[in-house]
């Protein structure tokens, strides 16, 4: 679809007053300006769609305070190893069978040993050879852990950095935001794209949100896809409990994700079972153009499927595929197993 709206230039030097008004715009103001960048950059009425697996769950070290994934916390969560390599490489293909162009592995790790890296690496290379796009969430990686994964043939790589610096504290203690910004900056370095945001909704404020999408959007550069997260509350994590966003403010992150990042896919993450139609609606309208699909995000449950297609019907929405091109971001997926999620 052309668009008689004029691309936004790229910037990288938002300061925390500018996004914080932004963040504070008349509702209205906010959501046609948002939509104004969003077609000037994107077809409005595609949507792309990615799955994720979970190859290695709970027992992690680290003390994030929204993860039921941690050893710290007492969440009723039962850990499971690594997965073996050609178990991954069935699921991978019956989604592939399925439309799936993309595939997501997540590992719950504070960072992957080399041996245990050399088994992802396997997992890459199987996928690769499959004809699909791949993507890693694994930790921290060190300069020559993004290289051996660069070298397998990986496309993307995740890793959010979840909140503010000045918020961030409050969440995690077993790693520092630095060590975030340089996982960032050797997957970068390597020349693999990232997916990166941020999780909403954890005692945080506006202007912690405001700090949160000006360090993404002052990145060297801007990631790929970013990915908006609303908390998903699991009884026995630390914050269980935590009072619930106002719907409007995921709103209002989404659009102005859009405007700092106006060429990267902003994605819905996690908290979508819990998210009415019209909310997710107005998301889309404001920028939204990305979801994971399937019943469960790692460990949290996601939207059903079935509720998916016939959203994005009732919308006049559709799935954006790139089966013919393998270096766009674009993904069109379809879930085939219960591990595979949002």
């Amino acid at each position: 679809m052309l668009s008689t709206h004029t691309r936004t230039p790229l910037r990288n030097d938002w300061t925390l007053d500018e996004v914080e008004a932004l963040l504070n715009l008349p509702f209205s103001d906010l959501l046609f300006r948002a939509q104004g960048v969003h077609r000037a950059h994107f077809d409005p009425n595609r949507i792309q769609v990615s799955t994720l697996l979970s190859i290695k769950t709970g027992a992690c070290p680290e003390d994030c305070g929204y993860c039921a994934q941690s050893a710290k916390h007492e969440a009723q969560l039962e850990p499971e190893p690594l997965m073996p390599v050609e178990d991954v490489l069935e699921i991978a293909q019956q989604a592939r069978h399925g439309g799936a162009t993309r595939f997501c592995m997540g590992a719950a790790w504070r960072n992957p040993t080399d041996k245990n890296l050399e088994k992802v690496v396997r997992m890459v290379e199987g996928i690769h050879a499959l004809g699909m796009e791949t993507c890693v969430t694994l930790g921290m990686l060190t300069a020559a852990q993004a290289h051996r994964l660069k070298d397998a043939g990986l496309d993307y790589y995740n890793h959010n950095l979840d909140t503010s610096p000045e918020f961030y504290g409050q969440v995690i203690t077993t790693r520092t935001y630095q060590d975030r910004l340089d996982t960032l900056e050797h997957v970068r370095a390597v020349g693999l794209k990232t997916c990166s945001g941020g999780i909403l909704g954890m005692g945080e404020s506006r202007r912690d949100r405001a700090s949160m999408l000006r360090q993404l959007a002052n990145l060297p550069a801007h990631p790929e896809s970013v990915p908006i997260n609303l908390l998903v509350q699991v009884e026995g994590t630390p914050l269980f409990g935590r009072e619930a966003l106002d719907p409007f403010e995921l709103v209002r992150v989404v659009a102005v994700a859009r405007i700092l990042m106006p060429a990267s896919y902003v994605r819905l993450s996690a908290g979508r079972s819990e998210m009415s139609d019209e909310l997710q609606a107005l998301c889309f309208l404001s920028g939204a153009n990305s979801i994971f699909y399937g019943e469960r995000l790692l460990t949290a449950p996601n939207a059903e499927s079935d509720r998916d297609r016939q959203l994005l019907d009732r919308l006049g929405l559709s799935f954006e595929e790139v089966e013919a091109e393998r270096t766009d971001p674009g993904a069109c997926n379809k879930t085939t197993e219960h591990r595979i999620s949002l």
